[in-house]
Formats: structure tokens, C-alpha cells, sequence
């Protein structure tokens, strides 16, 4: 099983294919079609789906750990969740939009930025100053809570769920039934 940097490097580079593909691909200014309209508008639910889904297990499990291993880490893990708070308000927004409306690629081009901003953020700060303080034992264990833990995760951004980890463990497997129910009566399924 992976660790914890190799699960979070996977949906990272998932993530950043996405944001390229949904910032280089047709848009309704630049003349995109119906079939492209209602490719881009999948490729945003998908991008909502793996994004939410990444940030449940992210709040339950890492950004603990690195409030517990790392010195600065409530502070690093306050402003991480924080700019992911941001987010999921940008992607709440973005997943109510249809791709002709000039929102829609506002509210996209902004959650572009601030993705890989974050991205950025947990790569370079995050990442680098928790890996010093696990062990390969605690990496592969956290590793593996991530990974489990996506395939019981919310698939859309609940802006008023508090990130804290025993709330998103308690109350998270029955948002994210809900979620996957909503999903498939409406055609959204991962």
C-alpha cells in the first residue's frame, strides 16, 4: 500500500491534469459546441467529485497528523484549511453553473488559481515539514487512511460541515451515502 505522499502526489497530479485540461479546453466565448459544453460541464463535476472527496479524507487524517508531528503544524494545517474552505465555497458555486454562463468560467478560472495555489502550499510547506517528523510505519498507516478513506468520502463540498475530523468520521460515511445517492438520481456518478 502507498504512503501518505505517494497517495496525496497521485490525487495531486489528477487534480493539476484536470485544471490544465479544463483551462486549455473550448469555453462558450471561444465558440465551443453543445457536445464540448457538456464535456467541459462532466469534467467539473468530476473535478468537484475528486476534490471534495480528496479534502474529507485530508481533514480527517493529514491535516491532523500534521497538527500533531509537525511544531508549526496548527498553524500550517489552519491555513491550509482554510484556503480549502475557499475552495469548496468556489466549487459549491461553480457545480450550480452551466458552462454557458460567463460565471462559470469566472468561478473556474478563480478555482484554477487558488487549486494550484494550494497545491503548491501542501507540496512545499506541508509535505516537506511532516515528512521529517514520520516514521515510514506512521507514513504508510496515514497512506492507507487516505486511501480507504476516499471510497466513503463526501463527492460534493459541504460548506457548512465543520473540518473537524471527528465530526467528518462520524457524520461523513452517512453524507457521503446521501451524496452518492444525489449523484445517481441525477446522472453525477464518479
Amino acid at each position: 500500500m502507498a504512503n501518505v505522499f505517494e497517495v496525496l502526489t497521485r490525487d495531486h497530479a489528477e487534480v493539476k491534469q484536470m485544471l490544465t485540461e479544463l483551462e486549455l479546453g473550448p469555453t462558450a466565448a471561444t465558440g465551443a459546441d453543445a457536445d464540448q459544453l457538456a464535456l467541459r460541464k462532466r469534467m467539473v463535476q468530476q473535478l468537484v467529485i475528486e476534490v471534495s472527496k480528496h479534502e474529507a479524507v485530508e481533514e480527517m487524517y493529514f491535516w491532523p497528523a500534521v497538527r500533531s508531528h509537525v511544531t508549526d503544524g496548527t498553524d500550517l494545517a489552519n491555513q491550509a484549511q482554510g484556503q480549502e474552505q475557499e475552495g469548496k465555497e468556489v466549487l459549491a458555486k461553480l457545480d450550480k453553473l452551466a458552462p454557458e454562463d460567463d460565471a462559470f468560467e469566472v468561478q473556474l478560472s478563480q478555482f484554477i488559481a487558488a487549486g494550484r495555489a494550494h497545491i503548491a502550499f501542501e507540496e512545499t510547506t506541508a509535505w516537506p515539514s511532516l515528512r521529517n517528523n514520520l516514521t515510514a510505519a506512521e507514513a504508510d498507516d496515514l497512506g492507507r487512511k487516505l486511501q480507504v478513506g476516499k471510497e466513503n468520502a463526501p463527492t460534493r463540498p459541504h460548506l457548512k460541515t465543520p473540518a473537524s475530523p471527528g465530526v467528518l468520521k462520524t457524520a461523513g460515511p452517512a453524507i457521503a451515502a446521501a451524496d452518492r445517492l444525489r449523484d445517481a438520481a441525477t446522472g453525477r456518478d464518479e
